[in-house]
């Protein structure tokens, strides 16, 4: 956290327990084996005890702590640094299927979110509705408010922008707010700022979207750390190495997180996904089998609207590609 806006605190319980040694804090950044955690106006360098790590294993998630949870620390009076001794309950998340070779289990992204921000540049990475009609489904599945902001807009051509304002209008016709913003130019930019405001929120999306760049536009003296998208490969660095939550002067609090490329849902069975898909639901009860995947099956009120036009063909390839990829246990997430 910046030292200027360090008063600013987000939401904990009471900032101090009947022990003098025992605090209560929120976890403002994570780097895997140290935490910060703000009490008040300090910053309190913090690791896990065991058992937490322990804990965790057995419950299949990949970090014992987010970004965002409330905690109570003992505080280690020799060097002034903290032990998490309790995670307190979350009231929301924002998780994904871990990648890599802890595939399968949860990863936390953050805790006790308040609004949670898919961040697709127009290019430079290519815009993946993919990804955001994942984050879209693992945001409701965790009772999150979501929506999408399409960056670096100011590198739209002619050739592109058909295409991306339809999707644009796909999602904003769904309900879900749309944002176009650009960095380098601040158009969108206030519009964000308000919408951050007093609340909780965090922006995730790939490498090289422009995800550092629009919190230093919206907060100046962040200066987070940005980088550069290969012209040859369209892919960005990744920037951010781990998630932090950073205070905005307005009010609120966003929560920057390192690239991701591929967002894994977490436990969704696939005959439950079509629930996830808000302009499926009218049509669910109307299919001619209780058990329709909307897939290949007759009589199909889903597949009907979309020969109708009242489901957008894109949104229902989307689908398709999300149940064939849960039904192999998501080793097809990359088509």
């Amino acid at each position: 956290m910046s030292d200027a806006t360090s008063s600013s605190s987000p939401r904990t319980d009471d900032a101090s327990t009947d022990a003098p040694n025992l605090l209560d804090g929120v976890v403002t950044r994570s780097t895997g084996s140290w935490y910060e955690v703000q009490v008040g106006d300090r910053t309190i360098p913090s690791r896990v005890r065991g058992k937490f790590r322990l804990e965790q294993q057995e419950a299949d998630q990949t970090n014992p702590v987010a970004v965002g949870d409330r905690v109570t620390i003992r505080i280690n009076e020799d060097d002034d640094t903290g032990f998490i001794i309790d995670i307190h309950e979350r009231e929301t998340k924002l998780s994904r299927r871990a990648a890599g070779r802890r595939a399968g289990q949860e990863h936390v992204i953050v805790a006790n979110v308040d609004f949670a921000w898919a961040v697709q540049a127009v290019r430079m990475p290519k815009l993946n509705p993919g990804f955001i009609d994942r984050f879209l489904i693992s945001a409701d599945m965790f009772d999150v408010p979501a929506g999408i902001i399409l960056n670096k807009i100011d590198l739209l051509d002619e050739a592109d922008a058909e295409e991306i304002e339809d999707i644009a209008e796909m999602y904003d016709e769904l309900g879900y707010p749309v944002l176009r913003t650009s960095a380098t130019e601040e158009t969108g930019i206030e519009d964000l700022r308000d919408r951050l405001e007093n609340k909780i929120s965090v922006v995730a999306g790939p490498s090289g979207a422009g995800k550092s760049s629009l919190l230093n536009a919206i907060e100046p003296g962040l200066d987070v750390e940005t980088g550069e998208v290969s012209e040859k490969t369209e892919k960005g660095k990744h920037t951010t190495t781990f998630a932090e939550l950073h205070p905005i002067s307005g009010g609120g609090f966003i929560v920057d997180t390192p690239g991701i490329r591929e967002f894994g849902i977490l436990e969704l069975h696939p005959a439950d996904l079509a629930h996830f898909f808000v302009e499926f639901v009218p049509y669910l009860d109307d299919c001619k089998f209780q058990d329709c995947t909307h897939d290949h099956e007759p009589g199909c009120a889903v597949k009907d609207a979309v020969d109708r036009g009242e489901i957008h063909a894109r949104r229902y390839e989307s689908y398709l590609n999300i149940l064939y990829s849960l039904q192999e246990g998501e080793e097809g997430i990359g088509r």
